[in-house]
C-alpha cells in the first residue's frame, strides 16, 4: 500500500548548536540558505508525499510562521511536544493525528529523496518497521543495527562502543500503526520515551523489523562547524543545491564571484570584493568593498564592513561585522559546552545581532554569544557570553 503521509519530528533545540539555537531551533538552522526542516520537505514532497504531521516543541513558533499550513502543495498540520521526553515520546503525540502506515523522519537531519524512496518501495505490511540505513557514518555517535539475514533487523542499539559490524540508522522509518504500542512500553529509561527502544522492544516481540542499506545522501548538523561542511556537501553534490545568484541582488562589476555560492535576494556585493567559494548569503546580505568572504554560512541581514575578513565563519541573523575586522579561518580549538573539540574547521561563529566595530580579530574556533558588541580593535578568542560587551 502506497504510503502518502510523514511525521517529522522538530521538538528540540540542538543544545550542541548553541548559540544559534537560542532564539530558534535547529530544524530552522540554515544549511545553504534555507532551513534544515525545508530541505526535509522538499526531499519528502519530491517523494510525493502529500500529509505532513510536524511535531514541534521548542521554538515552535518560528516553524509555524515559516511554513503555514501547506508547502508545495502538501498539508502540514502541527502536533505540539510540551515537554522534551524524547523523540518515542515525540511520536507518540503525533498519535491521535495520524492512522495507517507513516514515514517518519527527523526534521533536523538532512536526508535526500533517493533514501526516503529507498524506505517507502522497502516496507510492506508484513514488517512493523523499515529502516533507512546508510553504510558510512558516525555510528558511535548516532545508532546501528546489526541484521540476522539480508534484511531483517536483528538488534538496534544507540550509540554503539564496541566493534561488530553495524549499518548506520539515518533516522527515516516506514512504520505501521502498531509500533504505537511498543513505544509505551516497558518503562523508559531516564524518563525518556526513546525511538530506538520502542523498535528494540518490538524486535525483542518477534515482529519483524527490516532495514534497508541505501545510497541516498544523510548529514546531521550537530556543531556550528557542521553548517559550514553541509553547506559545501549541498553545493558540491549533484542532486544537492544548485549554485545560484539571485537576480535581484546588486553586485558590483568590479566584485569577484567564486562558484560554487548562493547569493540570496537582496544582497549587496559591493566593489572589489571577494564572494566564494563555498558561500552560502542569506537574504539581505550586505558585504561590502574589497571584503573577502571564503567558506562561509552568512545568515540573512547580517552586513559585512569594507576591507572585512571572513573566512570558515558562521553567522546568525543581523549580525554587524565592522570595517576591516578579520576572521582569518581554522582548525580551532572550540568550546561546547564542557567539552573542547581540537582542530575544527572554523573561524568563527557570531550568533544572532552580534555587533563589532570594525579592525576585530577573531582567532580560530571563538564563539561569540547573542546580542554582544565587540569594540573596536579588539582580539576575540574562545567562548562570549550573549550580551556581553567586550573591550
Amino acid at each position: 500500500m502506497p504510503i502518502s503521509s510523514a511525521v517529522v519530528l522538530a521538538a528540540g533545540e540542538g543544545a550542541r548548536l548553541r548559540p544559534l539555537t537560542k532564539h530558534r531551533p535547529k530544524p530552522m538552522l540554515p544549511a545553504a540558505t534555507k532551513p534544515i526542516l525545508e530541505h526535509v520537505f522538499d526531499a519528502l514532497v519530491d517523494a510525493d508525499i502529500t500529509e505532513i504531521t510536524v511535531v514541534v516543541g521548542y521554538g515552535r513558533t518560528h516553524v509555524q510562521s515559516h511554513f503555514g499550513s501547506t508547502y508545495r502543495g502538501a498539508s502540514i498540520d502541527y502536533v505540539v511536544q510540551d515537554k522534551q521526553l524524547g523523540s518515542g515520546h515525540a511520536l507518540l503525540e503525533a498519535e491521535p493525528e495520524v492512522s495507517g502506515p507513516q514515514l517518519v523522519l527527523n526534521g533536523d537531519q538532512l536526508v535526500e529523496q533517493r533514501l526516503i524512496e529507498d524506505v517507502h518501495e522497502a516496507h510492506d505490511s508484513d514488517s512493523i518497521a523499515t529502516l533507512g540505513l546508510v553504510r558510512d557514518g558516525d555510528i558511535a555517535n548516532y545508532g546501528g543495527v546489526i541484521f540476522e539475514d539480508d534484511e531483517n533487523i536483528s538488534e538496534i542499539v544507540e550509540r554503539p562502543h564496541d566493534d561488530r559490524s553495524y549499518h548506520l540508522n539515518a533516522g527515516v522509518y516506514a512504520f505501521e500503526s502498531e509500533i504505537f504500542d511498543y513505544l509505551r512500553g516497558p518503562e523508559p529509561q531516564f524518563n525518556e520515551y526513546s525511538l530506538v527502544d520502542g523498535i528494540a522492544n518490538a524486535i525483542a516481540a518477534d515482529e519483524t523489523v527490516r532495514g534497508v542499506t541505501s545510497d541516498g545522501f544523510w548529514y546531521d548538523a550537530t556543531y556550528p562547524w557542521d553548517l559550514l561542511e553541509v553547506t559545501e556537501t549541498l553545493l558540491g553534490n549533484t542532486d544537492g543545491v544548485e549554485s545560484t545568484v539571485s537576480t535581484d541582488a546588486q553586485i558590483h562589476e568590479s566584485a569577484t564571484i567564486v562558484e560554487p555560492v548562493v547569493i540570496s535576494t537582496d544582497c549587496v556585493i559591493g566593489p572589489g570584493s571577494v564572494v566564494g567559494p563555498n558561500v552560502a548569503l542569506g537574504e539581505n546580505v550586505t558585504v561590502g568593498a574589497n571584503a573577502v568572504v571564503e567558506n562561509s554560512v552568512v545568515d540573512a541581514d547580517t552586513r559585512i564592513g569594507a576591507n572585512a575578513t571572513l573566512i570558515d565563519g558562521v553567522t546568525g541573523h543581523g549580525v554587524q561585522i565592522g570595517a576591516g575586522s578579520t576572521m582569518v579561518g581554522g582548525p580551532g580549538d572550540v568550546r561546547v559546552g564542557d567539552r573542547i573539540h581540537e582542530n575544527e574547521r572554523l573561524g568563527a561563529v557570531l550568533a544572532d545581532r552580534v555587533r563589532d566595530g570594525g579592525g576585530v580579530t577573531y582567532a580560530p574556533g571563538t564563539v561569540v554569544g547573542s546580542d554582544a558588541v565587540i569594540t573596536a580593535g579588539t582580539a576575540v578568542s574562545g567562548t562570549v557570553d550573549d550580551e556581553t560587551e567586550v573591550q
